[in-house]
């Protein structure tokens, strides 16, 4: 009995069902005149002790009664009663019962009443439960869906009729997934199917696109059960279903936001930045994107205030491109005429939202160049690129092909976008700045042309490294000296920007200046580290440098041909050798000793001297050449020294070959090339005699002096270049020792030398009116274009040169 009552008493089921609701039934005076066995079970009295007697007196407690009197009159009243009364059960206990009461008439037209009763409690839980079902369907605002075992649908609650457009009537019958586009009908009745054979309940997201409505996006999320009566039979499957649209909009537009920070910026290069954000825009957000920036912007300056004039489109991204980029290098002049949202978004720096476009929109917008968008397009968003207070241009956002407006959500993230975009774009406008200000730096340093030698031939290259490093501290120089002698000079200096140009120039001065000294190479480049290490020590001291930063540190390779004796002396600080070719095409490293980078300090240089036959080759380079990234060094020289064993006859060619052969489209690092064809002055061009140390020497050199030049055709210059000659040698009688030298040399200029074996350097000064001596290298300097003192290890050459067309006394 125990059981039964347990199993009744937790039953969902109707609780005034006949086989579970205790019954009875009393005349109209309230007598007991049939009692169920479902009562005798619930209250304990059986039949035999509760039928003929008052139901008030039995079940009832005093206290109760007007109560149960109010309840009979009512039931006289209305035919019938349901609510609750407390009723005495035969262990003395009381019993809350719910009842539910309505007329009997028999054929004597005898009324009776009918009496159904089951426990408060389970009366109100089956009441509750039939409320929350009634909510479900006509108040819940998730979607309720009953499907039956044939997948045809059995009931819909009000918000599935709100979502489809389709009242519940309509539903009734229809298969499973009727009113979806058919890919999402598919989805659906596999999803239904499953839960019907495996009895699994599924919990998904889905889209559930309309048929009559195809194109807009709807996304549901969906919990499906199978439905099972007491017995186990398979009633049907419900699901549940909730329009979660603006939900994964939102988590797309977060997406789409994470994705921007990794795609956008990769650069710092304008154009490319402002092709990430077109890219990123089409199509998650947008049919059609375009970005236009002000035309400063693009050449790396700041925006002009107000904005004014054309507008650069440097990038167009739409779903109609099938290979979607940038329309073009240069960008597309965009005129914005005024009163257009892309203007008045410029102006002001406000966004313009346009959910609805007129139709005549085409008509009344700005010039929209080559890359205009379709005129389908309905929904546009403009929204200002701006970053520290400047307004850098403008993005445009069109939609045409998804046929959802625009909206304010939609507004907020592409303001959110452009606002990183316009930051990134702002870094890549500065750093073009500072690289264009180190490139015109570099350019300015650099020689901008290259003066037409005795002694050599040469071609140059310059390549800045094309990375957002910068440019470098590379050089290379061709500096005239005296005698007709050259000066061949690359260099290297550590690290990229502004800085590493500027110490360049403070390098290629300090190598012109030591270079008018005629110093031996080495010497030049002990020199040279000196001012290194000066420099280093002043950034230390001034707290210049940067957590990391190197100090101050280059190469250099200075060497010295001349064109008279063929011999070429070099040497090199930490830099790589040059390369040299014979005429008959060998080709060999220069071998000179490594010598320590300049910065070091402390540690010597080593010149070294070779012959060079005319028409040799000098190939100078500094490490970008040679040293490209993740390219093997051996491999590169033999690369170019195969390209130089076939030289080309013009020397411009033959500097091409090597650009060619080992230049790549964006160097890495900065490339320095020189490549120099040696000259040989004809031996009738130069003349040179030993004079004897003796007071008539000087008369000598005068006569030797006057036969030279009226040979070559210059007799106009003979009376200063007398007077000069004869100083000179005077001078070396005067003041030094052992033989000397006179050496006249006819090129571009006219050239004297006088050599001795004294270290002693003649001084220029001014003579006073009684002073005998003192005038002679002041009329010397003013008679000639240049002159000066070049050592020697044996001693010393005084040197003058004047122009060949006119004589300057």
């Amino acid at each position: 009995m125990e059981k039964r009552v347990t199993a009744l008493s937790e039953s969902r089921e109707d609780p005034f069902a006949q086989h579970l609701a205790a019954s009875a039934v009393l005349d109209d005076r309230g007598t007991v005149v049939a009692w169920s066995r479902q009562a005798e079970d619930l209250l304990g009295y059986p039949g035999t002790e509760v039928i003929g007697r008052s139901a008030l007196d039995v079940l009832m407690d005093p206290r109760d009664l007007p109560a149960a009197r109010d309840a009979a009159a009512t039931c006289r009243r209305a035919g019938g009663w349901l609510g609750v009364l407390a009723v005495r059960h035969r262990s003395g206990q009381f019993v809350e019962m719910g009842f539910r009461a309505r007329e009997l008439l028999r054929n004597d037209l005898v009324r009776e009443w009918v009496l159904v009763g089951a426990p408060a409690a389970r009366v109100l839980e089956w009441r509750r439960d039939r409320a929350l079902l009634e909510g479900l369907f006509r108040r819940c605002p998730i979607g309720l869906a009953v499907h039956s075992p044939e997948m045809r649908i059995l009931r819909v609650n009000r918000a599935i009729e709100r979502f489809s457009g389709v009242p519940d009537a309509e539903h009734r019958g229809m298969r499973t997934g009727d009113l979806l586009v058919e890919e999402d009908a598919r989805a659906a009745r596999h999803r239904v199917r499953q839960v019907l054979e495996t009895g699994t309940s599924l919990f998904t997201e889905q889209y559930a696109r309309l048929e009559r409505n195809p194109t807009r996006e709807q996304i549901v999320t969906v919990s499906a059960f199978r439905i099972e009566d007491s017995a186990g039979q398979v009633l049907g499957v419900a699901e549940t279903v909730e329009d979660v649209t603006e939900r994964h909009r939102a988590r797309r537009r977060l997406a789409l936001l994470d994705e921007a920070g990794t795609r956008i910026g990769t650069t710092l290069d304008v154009r490319e930045t402002a092709w990430e954000l077109a890219d990123v825009m089409v199509p998650d957000l947008a049919d059609h994107a375009w970005v236009d920036l002000s035309q400063p912007v693009t050449r790396g300056e700041e925006p002009t205030r107000p904005l004014a004039g054309p507008v650069a489109r440097v990038a167009v991204r739409s779903v109609l491109a099938q290979e979607p980029g940038p329309p073009h290098p240069d960008a597309e002049p965009v005129e914005l005429a005024a009163g257009t949202p892309q203007a008045t978004c410029l102006a002001d720096g406000r966004p313009v939202l346009e959910p609805v476009l007129p139709p005549d929109w085409h008509s009344t917008q700005a010039h929209l160049g080559e890359h205009a968008p379709e005129l389908s397009v309905h929904s546009l968003i403009v929204v200002p690129l701006a970053a520290r207070g400047l307004v850098l241009g403008v993005l445009s956002l069109w939609r045409s092909r998804r046929p959802e407006p625009f909206e304010a959500d939609d507004l907020t993230l592409a303001q959110e976008l452009a606002s990183r975009a316009a930051v990134c774009i702002d870094n890549a406008r500065r750093f073009t700045q500072q690289q264009q200000t180190a490139f015109a730096l570099q350019r300015s340093l650099l020689p901008r042309a290259v003066p037409r030698q005795p002694a050599v031939e040469v071609a140059p290259r310059y390549f800045p490294a094309r990375t957002a490093q910068g440019v470098g501290g590379d050089w290379f120089d061709i500096i005239p000296l005296s005698g007709a002698r050259v000066a061949l000079v690359v260099g290297d200096v550590v690290g990229h920007g502004v800085h590493a140009a500027a110490t360049m120039g403070r390098l290629r001065t300090a190598v012109h200046t030591l270079a008018s000294l005629d110093l031996e190479p080495d010497e030049v480049l002990a020199r040279l580290d000196d001012l290194v290490n000066l420099l280093a020590a002043e950034q230390e001291e001034d707290g210049e440098l940067t957590v990391g930063e190197q100090v101050i540190g280059a190469t250099c390779l200075y060497a010295v041909y001349d064109p008279v004796s063929r011999r070429c002396s070099a040497a090199r600080a930490g830099h790589p050798s040059p390369m040299v070719t014979t005429p008959d095409g060998q080709v060999s490293l220069f071998d000179l000793p490594a010598g320590p980078p300049l910065g070091l300090g402390g540690l010597p240089f080593e010149s070294e001297e070779i012959e060079l036959a005319e028409g040799s080759l000098l190939t100078l380079y500094t490490n970008g050449l040679i040293g490209e990234r993740h390219v093997d060094v051996d491999l590169r020289l033999e690369r170019l020294r195969a390209v130089l064993t076939r030289p080309e006859d013009a020397l411009e060619l033959t500097c091409q070959a090597v650009v060619d052969a080992l230049v790549p489209a964006n160097p890495t690092d900065d490339i320095a090339l020189l490549v120099a064809r040696t000259l040989v002055l004809p031996p009738q061009n130069v003349a040179s005699w030993q004079l004897p140390l003796e007071p008539t020497t000087a008369a000598l050199a005068r006569q030797l002096t006057t036969a030279k030049l009226t040979e070559w055709g210059l007799e106009h210059l003979a009376f200063t270049t007398e007077l000069i000659a004869s100083e000179l040698v005077t001078n070396a009688y005067r003041y030094a020792g052992g033989p000397m030298t006179l050496r006249l040399i006819r090129e571009n200029h006219l050239i004297c030398e006088v050599s001795d074996a004294s270290h002693t350097s003649p001084h220029l000064r001014r003579a006073r009116t009684n002073d005998e001596g003192g005038r002679g290298l002041f009329l010397v300097a003013q008679m000639t274009e240049r002159w000066g003192t070049r050592y020697t290890r044996e001693g010393k050459t005084v040197w003058t040169q004047q122009p060949l067309s006119a004589t300057t006394f």
